[in-house]
C-alpha cells in the first residue's frame, strides 16, 4: 500500500496533515486527517474565577480573539443571571460585525482566494496574497490591506485592544463611546460597506465569470449533503451575535432549533485514536461514521451553513446577493462546499451593513453600559458565531464564582467530520490509477478543507484527564511491527 503524505496543510490556522492510502491499484483506499497539536484550556481554566475568562479565552487564538471574548462574556452573563443594557449589547454587535467584516477580508483574499485568482494549478509560490497582488494589481492589494487597518482601529477602540479584547464585562462592557469616537468608526462602517461592494465585483469577475471555476464549485468532487447549523434571530434571519441555534436537514427542512443552554441536548461528540480532535454529530441522529445523508448525525457550521439554515439575511445588498447565490446555483440548500467562498462574503457585506447600522443608532453612545450582577453565579451558557462555525462556551461555578467545569465547542471542532469527508471524496475523485499526483492535485485536495477555513489552533482541546496515546512501530516496508496504547 502506497501512503502520500501532505505535511504540513498550508494556508490555515493551527497545524494539521493529510495522509493518503492508496491500494495496489493506485486507488485511493482511505485517507487521515490529522490534528497533531493538542491545548487544554478547558482545563487550566478550572480553579479561576470566571469573570477572568472573556480575557483568558482570548488566547486561545490570534486570528478569532473576538470570538471567544463575545461568547465567553455571554456564558458570563448567563452565569451571573445578568442582562446587559441595549447599549452595552449593541458596542458588543458593533465590535463583532466589525471583526467579521475584517476576518472573512483574510480568508477570502490571503488563505483561500489564491486557489482561484491565481489558480489552483499555479506554482506553489505564487499561490499566497503575494501572488493574488501581482494578479490583480497593487490598488487591490492595497484596499486589502486599508480593510484590515480600519476593522483593526475600529475593534482597538471598542475593545481595548487590536487583538485579545479586555472591554466585555459580565453584565456589560467597560467603556463606552464618545461622540467623536462614533463618527470616526461610522467613517470606517462607510469603507467597510464600500469594500464589501467591491469584493462581490472581484468575486463575479474572477469566479463567477470563469465556466471552469463554475464548473469546479458545482463539481460532485466538492459536494456533501449534510445538516447544517447557524444562529437565527426571531425571523430566522442570520445573527452573528446572538438568537438560537437552528439546524436544517440536508433538504433545508428546520430539523430543530435550540437556546444555547439546549446544546447537550441536541450535541454529541465522537472520539477516534488517532488524532486529539472531537467530532460533534447531532444527539438525535446519532453517529453512523464519516457518511453524509439524512440519516448520518454530521452537521455542518459554515458561512454556507448559516446561509443554509436560515431564511435570509438583515440586511438589504447581503440580502440581494444571498438571492443571487442561491439563484445561481440551483436553489437551497446549496450543498456544493466550494461555494463556501461566496458565502463568506455574503456575509463580509452583511457584517459590514450592520457595523454601519448600529455606527448610526442613538444608542450607541449612551451612558448606561453596564448591569452590576447581584445574583449568586451558578451556571452559564454563551454562544456566539465564529466566522468559522457556532462557538459555545459552557462554564460551571461554585457558589463564589470559581470555575468547577469549562467546556467549549470550538467553530471548527463542528466542522471536523465534515472537513475529513470532503478530503476523502477530494481525493478519491483526484487521484486514480494512473494518474500522476501532482502538486496541483495535492493543492485541489487541500482546497476541500480550506473552504472552511478551519483554524486548529482554536480547535484542539483535551478530555478531562490523559490524551488516549497510540504508538506504531513499523519495519521498512510500512509493516506494523509493535502497536503500544495509552488510553
Amino acid at each position: 500500500m502506497k501512503q502520500i503524505k501532505i505535511d504540513p496543510i498550508t494556508r490555515l490556522e493551527g497545524h494539521g496533515k493529510i495522509d493518503i492510502f492508496l491500494d495496489d491499484n493506485g486507488e485511493v483506499a482511505n485517507t487521515y486527517f490529522q490534528i497533531p497539536e493538542l491545548r487544554g484550556f478547558e482545563q487550566f481554566c478550572v480553579g479561576r474565577p470566571v469573570e477572568e475568562l472573556p480575557r483568558i479565552t482570548t488566547r486561545i487564538c490570534g486570528v478569532c480573539p473576538e470570538a471567544h471574548h463575545m461568547a465567553s462574556v455571554k456564558a458570563c452573563d448567563a452565569v451571573f443571571h445578568v442582562d446587559p443594557p441595549p447599549t452595552a449589547k449593541k458596542l458588543r454587535q458593533l465590535l463583532y460585525n466589525t471583526f467579521y467584516a475584517g476576518d472573512h477580508t483574510t480568508h477570502f483574499y490571503a488563505l483561500g482566494g489564491p486557489d482561484f485568482v491565481v489558480g489552483p494549478d499555479a506554482p506553489a509560490a505564487e499561490r499566497n496574497i503575494l501572488g493574488v497582488v501581482k494578479k490583480v494589481g497593487l490598488e487591490i492589494g492595497g484596499k486589502v490591506i486599508e480593510m484590515r487597518k480600519r476593522t483593526q482601529e475600529v475593534i482597538k477602540t471598542i475593545g481595548g485592544k487590536q487583538t485579545h479584547q479586555v472591554t466585555s464585562l459580565p453584565g456589560g462592557i467597560s467603556k463606552g463611546l464618545t461622540e467623536e469616537e462614533r463618527k470616526q468608526i461610522e467613517e470606517h462602517c462607510r469603507w467597510f460597506v464600500e469594500f464589501g461592494k467591491f469584493t462581490i465585483q472581484i468575486f463575479e469577475d474572477v469566479v463567477l465569470k470563469n465556466k471552469a471555476y463554475v464548473d469546479l464549485i458545482l463539481s460532485d468532487t466538492y459536494a456533501h449533503k449534510t445538516y447544517y447549523m447557524g444562529l437565527v434571530d426571531e425571523k430566522n434571519r442570520v445573527n452573528f451575535y446572538d438568537g438560537r441555534v437552528r439546524v436544517v436537514d440536508p433538504e433545508g427542512k428546520e430539523f430543530v432549533k435550540y437556546a444555547p443552554h439546549e446544546y447537550l441536548d441536541n450535541v454529541a461528540e465522537h472520539v477516534e485514536p488517532w488524532t486529539y480532535l472531537k467530532f460533534p454529530f447531532l444527539k438525535k441522529v446519532g453517529w453512523k461514521g464519516f457518511v453524509d445523508g439524512k440519516e448520518s448525525g454530521v452537521y455542518c457550521a459554515t458561512p454556507l451553513s448559516r446561509l443554509n439554515a436560515a431564511d435570509a439575511m438583515p440586511t438589504p445588498l447581503a440580502q440581494a446577493e444571498y438571492e443571487r447565490m442561491y439563484s445561481t446555483l440551483g436553489g437551497k440548500p446549496v450543498h456544493a462546499r466550494l461555494a463556501t467562498h461566496w458565502a463568506r462574503i455574503i456575509e463580509l457585506l452583511s457584517g459590514a451593513e450592520m457595523a454601519l447600522d448600529l455606527a448610526r443608532d442613538p444608542e450607541i453612545t449612551g451612558t448606561c453600559i453596564r448591569a452590576i450582577p447581584k445574583e449568586k453565579p451558578t451556571e452559564g451558557v454563551g454562544i456566539v458565531e465564529a466566522p468559522r462555525g457556532t462557538l459555545t462556551h459552557h462554564y460551571v461555578t461554585d457558589e463564589k464564582g470559581i470555575l468547577k467545569k469549562v467546556n467549549l465547542i470550538v467553530g471548527t471542532t463542528n466542522n471536523y467530520a465534515p472537513i475529513a469527508m470532503s478530503i476523502h471524496k477530494a481525493a478519491k475523485g483526484l487521484i486514480k490509477k494512473g494518474s500522476q499526483v501532482t502538486d496541483g492535485v495535492l493543492n485541489m485536495i487541500e482546497m476541500a478543507f480550506r473552504a472552511y477555513d478551519p483554524c486548529f489552533g482554536c480547535a484542539t482541546h483535551a478530555l478531562p484527564g490523559r490524551m488516549p496515546l497510540v504508538v506504531r512501530i513499523r519495519d521498512k516496508n510500512g509493516e506494523v511491527l509493535e502497536e503500544i496504547k495509552r488510553l
